[in-house]
């Protein structure tokens, strides 16, 4: 009988020494996590949260006031707003325009510079600075480019070719402002889209494009039918990113435009931020970009689901 109770107590000893090692083991990675935990926590959680409770308030700002709450009334105030829903049209059309071109540039310098060229390295590096460049920086420079008084475009497309008039105020029309926002956009993120196409270039097993080019295959067969289909995982990874950042696009359109002319420009995060820190409206400014980050969400697991697809090889 003593031994019987023996066994489990030695068994109980060992789990024990285990789970101690194991803590042991793990105690110097989560003091290693735990500061960025907490500065996260800090700076990302506890800011998303108090947005959270402010966009069902007519919230004011100070302190020592209380603020009223509204319910859904924010986000049904949303859903009947005209310039909610031209913000979110201007969006969708920014997404549908920039996502592909973005792609397609990106995917297309990949595989020029995914040869054996000479300073391919250099190339690499000119194409990736636009994504580097702040922002601010380079809706600052397209400013000037894109001016009506003086403007490169202007000077080249008018005064030289006679394409266009060379007064024509690109930032300042109604239907000339986004497109030429879509050409910032699309400029600014070949780079990011050509180092992760590369780097799924390089993933490729070479065997595979020499038993094809055995087979008869060309240049065209080749890409069709072994590198686009081990590419799917990246093209998921990278729409899903993109269609984020479309989204969310807020620094060009804020610099350049405010939202303008008349709304034209005018996006999800552009109208929250009018709302909350021109009109002074915080709750409502909070309930429209809680609506954006539910339809993103929403929108990105579409996506998932429908480019999800085994590899083989």
């Amino acid at each position: 009988m003593q031994v019987i109770q023996t066994i489990p107590n030695r068994g109980r000893m060992r789990r024990r020494k285990r789970a101690w090692r194991e803590a042991r083991r793990l105690l110097p990675i989560y003091a290693l996590i735990l500061p960025g935990l907490v500065l996260f926590a800090v700076w990302t959680i506890y800011p998303l949260l108090d947005a959270l409770v402010m966009s069902f308030f007519d919230w004011n700002p100070n302190p020592a006031a209380s603020s009223t709450f509204l319910g859904w009334d924010n986000y049904t105030k949303a859903f009947a707003d005209p310039i909610f829903w031209q913000a979110f049209g201007n969006v969708i059309e920014y997404a549908v325009v920039t996502v592909p071109g973005q792609m397609i540039l990106g995917l297309t310098v990949a595989l020029l510079l995914d040869r054996k060229l000479a300073a391919r390295g250099l190339f690499r590096v000119l194409y990736y600075l636009p994504v580097i460049t702040s922002w601010v920086v380079v809706s600052f420079i397209f400013a000037y480019l894109f001016s009506s008084q003086g403007g490169l475009v202007n000077w080249l497309l008018g005064d030289n070719l006679h394409v266009i008039p060379d007064t024509t105020t690109w930032l300042g029309s109604t239907t000339l402002a986004l497109p030429t926002l879509m050409v910032l956009g699309i400029w600014k993120g070949v780079g990011w889209n050509m180092v992760i196409f590369l780097a799924g270039l390089q993933s490729i097993p070479n065997d595979l494009y020499e038993v094809a080019s055995v087979d008869g295959a060309g240049s065209w067969g080749r890409f069709r039918y072994i590198t686009l289909p081990l590419l799917r995982p990246v093209v998921a990874f990278v729409t899903v990113m993109l269609v984020i950042g479309a989204f969310g696009a807020f620094i060009p359109m804020f610099i350049l435009t405010q939202g303008g002319p008349e709304h034209s420009t005018e996006t999800l995060m552009t109208y929250g931020y009018n709302n909350a820190f021109s009109s002074f409206d915080f709750g409502y400014g909070a309930a429209i970009t809680y609506i954006f980050t539910a339809f993103v969400f929403a929108l990105s697991l579409v996506q998932l689901k429908l480019l999800r697809t085994k590899i083989e090889y």
